[in-house]
């Protein structure tokens, strides 16, 4: 099999304009919970990342994303936040965050944080004003309480359901219900009411005043809902591309408010030394909007700078289904002068590992999934123990904590298989993440993973960590803006291919051969060098099936 000749060009990304560093950055998201433990609790800390920074250095990322670390009961892994300006004890202190931003900054890295403003905790204070008011109080009116249906108001306001299963509406002691399109210990906010504004306001101001460069503002789509709370129909939650057209997802209201806070991060003083100029502070929509062309509108000129790809993540490992994500992603943000943000994994995604089909498969097409997206242009997320290629783990019953797994009756096992503690040296559980035994830990790691960690794939040519390490070193390398961020993505591969071939404009080229043939290498491209390869190649230099490389013709 010969690759043919260029079929067409997509969208340009910004070629020849000075860019802020998010641009093209790649980020490394940090669950804290389950990275390192540094006083042998079991549970990881903010102390604990901190020591393992240089490990972020060494992999050649721009920027860390620190999950929730605030107060919270927990309900949802941090996401129901009872105190958004201050740290869980158990992860440390304020003091501690400052240290982390500082050390950070200091190995050149940017500090991202979680915004969660659609919902607090059911502990935070206002949501137990609220409660301890009668209904109708005024105090209520923070959240979303509703009157329920019925004679005697026994149902729900409408039928909208929680993103996590079940109604999305629980009803109090005194017959009011409120709004939690997740778990019901995460009431829902009303962005119509000004106290919210102003508080989110607030805590914006806080974190910029410690140091933090950015934030990923958590399901950014629902903050307000259509005030008439229309019913919502059948079928909620179950198909993505319709999201957009939910009344309680991806309103209008939302851009007025992102472009308010847009200008705040540009406006409010510069923080500590090593923080970015307020010029180049960053907002990062996690926005489950699957159309192009709407996802697109969160990152326009003064709003967001970037926007999760989901479209990406949840693409199965077919070449015509991730060629048509990828076409209509690049031209869709190029229209509004964006990056796109690709993203493999996350603390809510199955492992590409597993997801891609488990075993010596998966892990090829894990490898080459890699290599395709950061050949892309545009940023990537890279989520802890993506780097390693950890597997999804299949916990016992007794230790999941996701709600999913609560509020589906058993049938959906929830995320919890992808936030197991960080393997880091060792030859057991809990291999380095902590003291305390694998058992008292906030996860228990497998056995069998002694050859997975940080420490016996460092330095190993085959291992998946110097996979990253590698293409990470070229994305900063003299050559690593051509693959980031070149002028222009031209397919060179046809609709109906079985590989994706694409080349940045400049020389240089990506190819992931899906099979089951091999691919033979291009000619035409004069002594193109193989830069990369996610696996060794066949017989003549062909490209296996579930395999990725990286070329460029020697006169670039």
């Amino acid at each position: 099999m010969t690759l043919p000749a260029p079929v067409g060009t997509v969208g340009t990304v910004g070629a020849g304009v000075e860019r802020p560093w998010w641009r093209d950055a790649v980020c490394y998201e940090i669950h804290p919970r389950s990275f390192a433990d540094s006083d042998g609790d079991g549970i990881g800390d903010l102390p604990g990342a901190t020591a393992r920074l240089p490990y972020l250095r060494d992999l050649g990322v721009d920027a860390v994303w620190l999950t929730p670390f605030y107060p919270s009961p927990l309900a949802d892994a941090g996401y129901d936040i009872a105190d958004h300006t201050a740290v869980a004890p158990d992860l440390g202190t304020l003091g501690d965050f400052d240290t982390f931003a500082e050390r950070a900054h200091a190995l050149g890295l940017k500090v991202l944080v979680d915004l969660v403003p659609n919902h607090t905790s059911d502990a935070h204070p206002w949501f137990r004003e609220a409660l301890a008011a009668p209904a109708g109080g005024a105090v209520r009116d923070r959240y979303l309480f509703r009157p329920g249906r019925g004679v005697r108001g026994e149902e729900p306001p409408n039928d909208w359901r929680s993103a996590f299963g079940g109604p999305a509406w629980t009803r109090t002691r005194d017959g009011d219900w409120y709004l939690h399109l997740h778990a019901p210990e995460q009431p829902d906010l009303n962005w119509h009411h000004p106290d919210v504004v102003a508080d989110f306001e607030r805590i914006l101001r806080f974190w910029l005043d410690h140091g933090v460069d950015g934030f990923r503002v958590d399901v950014a789509h629902a903050l307000f809902k259509d005030p008439a709370l229309p019913d919502a129909g059948p079928c909620q939650h179950q198909d993505p591309a319709r999201n957009h057209l939910m009344p309680y997802y991806d309103r209008e209201e939302l851009h007025p408010l992102y472009r308010s806070w847009h200008a705040l991060l540009a406006g409010h003083p510069a923080g500590p030394p090593g923080s970015v100029p307020p010029g180049e502070r960053l907002l990062v929509a996690e926005a489950a909007v699957f159309d192009p062309a709407r996802l697109a509108r969160y990152v326009r000129p003064g709003e967001m700078g970037q926007s999760f790809n989901f479209a990406f993540l949840e693409c199965p490992w077919e070449p015509a289904a991730i060629r048509a994500v990828v076409t209509e992603s690049v031209d869709a943000m190029a229209a509004v002068g964006a990056p796109v943000t690709w993203v493999l994994s996350s603390h809510d995604a199955v492992r590409p590992v597993t997801r891609y089909g488990g075993g010596p498969a998966g892990a090829r097409r894990a490898r080459a999934a890699a290599l395709l997206m950061l050949a892309l242009p545009g940023t990537a997320y890279v989520y802890q123990g993506e780097e390693l290629g950890l597997p999804q783990v299949e916990l016992a019953d007794d230790r999941l904590r996701d709600p999913v797994w609560r509020r589906s009756g058993g049938v959906e096992r929830g995320r919890d298989g992808c936030r197991v503690p960080l393997p880091w040296e060792g030859g057991s559980p809990p291999y380095g993440f902590s003291s305390a035994p694998s058992a008292d830990c906030w996860f228990p790691q497998p056995e069998g993973w002694e050859g997975l960690t940080a420490d016996a794939e460092r330095d190993d040519p085959g291992s998946m960590l110097e996979l990253y390490r590698a293409a990470l070193r070229l994305r900063r390398s003299g050559s690593a803006r051509a693959v980031a961020d070149g002028s222009a993505l031209r397919l060179l591969s046809p609709p109906g291919a079985s590989h994706l071939t694409f080349d940045r404009g400049d020389g240089l080229l990506c190819a992931v051969n899906f099979g089951p043939d091999p691919l033979q290498l291009p000619e035409g491209f004069g002594t193109a060098e193989v830069v990369l390869t996610s696996g060794r190649l066949a017989a003549e230099g062909r490209l296996p099936a579930d395999t990725a490389v990286w070329l460029r013709r020697a006169e670039h």
